[in-house]
């Protein structure tokens, strides 16, 4: 299937004009992709159950992205009428594997890109649902959120965390999503474009970060899931689990707010030092025997450190004006690339 350049709409309504229906000049085109690896079984599952139809969508291709499978992960899918296939020649990893994808996806002319997992666990039949929100122009992010207290093969203990890492998420991104860690998502072509993932380990947590503290429109919509058909291969143990999550939250906030996360870090040293500084000198003005010494320059390293923290972060914001600037140079050559895939993908079709 072809698509044309990427799409153009029509000039909206002067001040004081009446406002015209919003329009489209070329088809709106929706890619699913699947990430897989080793996913010959559970792979057909997932594929029977997606749409080639949505509505307000005109065009809906599948796309898998073989991360290194060993397996018959590409014969099935071409099988199974998958339209498109990047082909990786070795296992990279999941986050390596999802931006492959996305640039794949641009670069067929998606306007709109949803992600869902090989092993069927979320339910298809909420694609409407997951697009809807990019459709109406109220958000370039969405992110389906499941019902986690009902799902069976989730422990007390996974479903605990769950909640913990969404909370942490949303504190850290600023945004409301409900179930961080779900993979179900949906993205603008301009959304997909932004995008960068720098974790190997997960896109799921640091995308949402980055996109929150970007400043893009991230909602959530409830979906449903299937039952398992097989054992998470993310999760391999919940210490390791937390571990990453914890890593990757962490350094997308150093990225991209990194004044306020130094600004956080340095806070209670200087409340630590700040109270020691001032008992060290009610007691020296009190006329106590005694010194205090160590009080003392355990007060003056705590504020140390603590000015040394936000030096950095004012440091890092002024870096990040330049951060900013490479970003936007970065999305312009990516749109320029794609756009020139896309027109070259329709000369030669």
């Amino acid at each position: 299937m072809t698509a044309g350049p990427a799409r153009r709409l029509e000039p909206g309504p002067q001040p004081g004009a009446a406002r015209a229906p919003h329009r489209a000049t070329r088809p709106v085109k929706l890619i699913i992709q699947i990430p897989c690896f080793n996913e010959e079984e559970s792979l057909p599952l997932a594929l029977a159950d997606l749409p080639r139809e949505v509505p307000g969508v005109d065009i809906v291709e599948w796309l898998v992205i073989n991360d290194g499978s060993r397996d018959r992960t590409v014969e099935v899918a071409l099988a199974h009428g998958v339209d498109h296939i990047v082909d990786l020649p070795v296992n990279k990893g999941l986050a390596h594997a999802f931006m492959a994808g996305i640039q794949r996806a641009l670069a067929e002319g998606a306007d709109i890109i949803v992600n869902t997992d090989a092993d069927n666990q979320y339910a298809a039949a909420d694609i409407p649902a997951l697009v809807a929100p990019i459709l109406g122009r109220e958000a370039e992010f969405v992110v389906g959120a499941r019902p986690i207290p009902e799902i069976a093969h989730f422990s007390p203990v996974k479903r605990a965390l769950q909640r913990l890492g969404s909370w942490v998420v949303r504190q850290a991104s600023g945004t409301a999503v409900a179930d961080a860690p779900s993979g179900f998502r949906a993205l603008s072509r301009d959304a997909a474009l932004r995008l960068n993932i720098f974790d190997e380990y997960t896109y799921t947590l640091e995308s949402i970060v980055q996109a929150g503290l970007s400043g893009m429109r991230i909602v959530s919509v409830p979906i449903g899931v299937n039952g398992e058909t097989r054992p998470s291969r993310l999760v391999r143990s919940i210490p390791d689990y937390l571990r990453r999550s914890t890593k990757s939250i962490l350094r997308t906030a150093f990225i991209y707010k990194p004044g306020r996360t130094m600004f956080l870090m340095g806070l209670p040293l200087a409340l630590a030092g700040a109270l020691l500084a001032a008992r060290w000198l009610w007691l020296f003005l009190d006329g106590t025997d005694r010194s205090h010494v160590p009080s003392l320059l355990a007060a003056a390293g705590l504020l140390l450190t603590a000015v040394l923290l936000w030096v950095g972060g004012l440091i890092a914001e002024l870096q990040g004006i330049n951060r900013r600037l490479l970003q936007d140079v970065q999305y312009r050559l990516r749109k320029a690339e794609a756009d020139r895939a896309a027109a070259a993908r329709d000369a030669g079709g």
